[in-house]
This record gives C-alpha cells, structure tokens and sequence, in this order.
C-alpha cells in the first residue's frame, strides 16, 4: 500500500491531468489559457504539473476558459478530496485546537460504529479533564500553536458526549503502554485510570487492552479510528490523514481484527488497569 501523503499527491495530480486534457480538448496553449484566465502563463503549468494546488476560484476559471464550466463542480470537489486525504497539523492547528475539537462533533454524532485503536494516549472520548489538559498542553508547547487549551479541553469533554449518548457502539483497543506512560501528575494518571474503569462498564463500549506479554501477531501501530467502516483517520507526528478508499479501509479493519486476537477483555483487563493504578503510586 503506498504512503497516504503519496496517495493525496496521485489524487492531486489527476485533477491536474483532467485540467491539462481539458485545455488540450479545447485546443488552446498554456500561455493562452494564462491570458484568458489572467494570470502568468508559469501559473497555468505549475497547476497542470501538480506543482501549486489550484484554488476553487482557479479551477472555475480555468473550465470557463476552456469552455467547459459545466466540469467545474465535479473538479473542485475532487480537488478538496485530495487536499484533505493528507493535512498538516501545523495547518489544522494554526488557529489553536478548539476549533479542531469543534470540527470533529458532526462524524463524531452520526457515526454509530467506531473501531479505534490507540498506541500511545488515551482516546480522546474516554479522557478526564485533567489528562486532556496534560496532553493538549504539550502538544501546543511542541507545534507552537496559540494557547487556547482551557477551551480545547471543554470542547473534548462536549464531544465525549457521545459515549454515553445516542446509538453508537464502541470497539477500542489499547495498547498496555497507554496505561504506563505518564502524562500529567500522578494524581491525573489515577484519576485518568480510573476513568477507564467506569467508562468499561459501558453497555456501548468494548474495551480490548493489549498486554505486553502478548504473542504478538501483528505489531504496534499508528494510531488510528474507523468510521462506520467507511472512512479512516489516522495519526501521524505531523499529519492528519483520511482515507476512504474501500481496500484500504478494509486493511485497518483487517488489522483490527488482528490485534483484537491479542486484547484481554473482562476482568483480565481490569487487572491491567488496577496494575497500573498502583504502580502509579
């Protein structure tokens, strides 16, 4: 499977191939596509070589120019697919991370089964106040986003609401290093463990924690949620991505599966959970 960012690249290059058989199909030069469309003429074939992303108001006019404007709305929902198969979190985040907590609440509401598998933090949904603060914080001191934690953790809490709240139905798995690693005070990893306990007992929630001794059949991953086994968001140091193509929805869903043979649930994941309770001290 190629990378999602070389993915989002071939998405972003077919919308410029269809705009370049567009102007050769209308039987017109770049640099005459340049004059009708007024700009330079290196703009029409940096658009057409994948080079700079075209604008909406850039495609509208480069169909009228062609004399094809009735193509214009199918490229440009094409073009915001591939713009937003890979997006930087410098990017999503430029404006602080409340904003980003808020954007997620309609999938969030009309999505009724979520696969979600978590490596290395809490998922967001089953996190208290204070861990959510611990996290958010750090991760606004590292990307130097604008520091509007306060208001990112309420809009988290707001979008849990979810958990406990509507039709959806909940299939996690945790790595055991989610519960060890130490984000926040000892106080808020207690408290946060103990969240889990309340939030396992859940009739909506399935909640798989991978021990460490574990026969591993298939290794740790990135971090990431299936929606209604359509689309997928996963993870990444410096990126957002979304995929929904069917294959490779069905491999993060095969790989679900395959973690989930290796999941204790029950009671053998409550003593997980009470381990590491104590061991926080």
């Amino acid at each position: 499977m190629s990378s999602p960012s070389s993915k989002a690249q071939e998405a972003r290059e077919a919308v410029a191939g269809r705009l370049r058989e567009m102007r050769l199909d209308a039987g017109i030069t770049g640099r005459e596509l340049a004059v009708r469309c007024g700009w330079s003429e290196s703009k029409s074939s940096r658009i057409e070589h994948a080079k700079t992303p075209p604008s909406e108001a850039d495609i509208r006019a480069w169909c009228q120019a062609c004399g094809a404007a009735e193509h214009a709305d199918d490229l440009i929902a094409a073009n915001r697919q591939a713009d937003s198969m890979y997006v930087q979190w410098k990017r999503l985040q430029r404006t602080g991370l409340r904003r980003l907590q808020e954007s997620g609440v309609p999938l969030y509401e009309q999505t009724r089964q979520f696969h979600v598998y978590c490596s290395n933090v809490v998922p967001g949904f089953f996190q208290t106040p204070g861990y959510a603060a611990s996290l958010l914080t750090s991760i606004a001191q590292f990307r130097g986003t604008p520091d509007d934690v306060s208001d990112a953790v309420k809009a988290r809490m707001n979008r849990s609401h979810v958990i406990r709240e509507g039709d959806h139905r909940f299939a996690v798995l945790v790595e055991e290093s989610v519960l060890r690693y130490r984000i926040g005070s000892a106080e808020v990893m207690a408290a946060q463990l103990g969240h889990l306990l309340s939030v396992m007992a859940l009739p909506s929630i399935s909640l798989g924690i991978i021990p460490f001794t574990a026969p591993r059949q298939a290794w740790p991953l990135e971090t990431f949620t299936v929606f209604d086994g359509q689309r997928v968001h996963v993870e990444t140091l410096s990126a957002a991505i979304k995929e929904t193509q069917p294959s490779d929805v069905g491999l993060y869903l095969k790989a679900f599966g395959n973690l989930k043979k290796i999941a204790a649930y029950g009671a053998d994941a409550r003593s997980l959970v009470t381990a590491a309770i104590d061991a926080v001290g």
